[in-house]
């Protein structure tokens, strides 16, 4: 029984690695009780939104003011619509059947992406037996570094284009590594609790 467990425990993590991370968000707002909620909601570009009509009487998304119109169909009891932001801004909608139904989107920018530098690693080693007594000589990877691609901005002497230019630096953490780290949490979580059982 306990190696049973024991694999599942170990599998669970596998598992959680290889599932593939999605790269847009989709949120969820409900309608019920003449209301959405969440009445402020902030999203990227590129994620979805799916609105939940759970009240009695019908309702509908209608923006009445942001980047782009939006208008959803009628929705009865039960029925959903999902829509794409594609344009970053402030988006403030009503039911435009009960206009005392209001809320607010914010979508901003999606993330400014950073070209990384490629490091690529050249091995040579011949392969020669060795002898008793001979000296060894032992080569040593060479890793070659791409210095990284920067592209140059129009020049400008005004402080604002001055300041608009300075590098900015965002540092984004790796999903995966998160996840990673969490599952050897939990593995060894659970690992500890199993050999700390008293055996039968």
């Amino acid at each position: 029984m306990t190696r049973r467990l024991l694999s599942v425990l170990l599998v669970l993590p596998l598992l959680t690695l290889l599932a593939p991370i999605s790269a847009a968000a989709g949120q969820a707002v409900t309608m019920a009780q003449y209301a959405f909620a969440p009445a402020a909601l902030t999203v990227h570009v590129g994620d979805t939104i799916t609105w939940t009509n759970q009240d009695q009487a019908p309702h509908d998304v209608t923006t009445t003011s942001g980047p782009v119109s939006v208008h959803s169909p009628t929705l009865s009891t039960g029925q959903s619509w999902t829509y794409t932001f594609t344009q970053p801004g402030a988006y403030s909608y009503i039911c435009s059947i009960h206009p005392d139904m209001k809320a607010q989107i914010t979508v901003l920018a999606p993330a400014p992406t950073t070209t990384r530098p490629t490091t690529a690693a050249a091995t040579t080693a011949a392969r020669r037996p060795a002898t008793a007594g001979a000296p060894v000589e032992v080569i040593r990877p060479t890793t070659a570094v791409a210095p990284p691609t920067t592209t140059a901005p129009a020049t400008s002497d005004s402080p604002q284009a001055m300041q608009a230019m300075a590098p900015t630096e965002q540092s984004t953490l790796d999903p995966m590594l998160l996840v990673a780290g969490l599952v050897a949490a939990v593995a060894t979580l659970c690992l500890l609790l199993i050999a700390s059982r008293p055996a039968e």
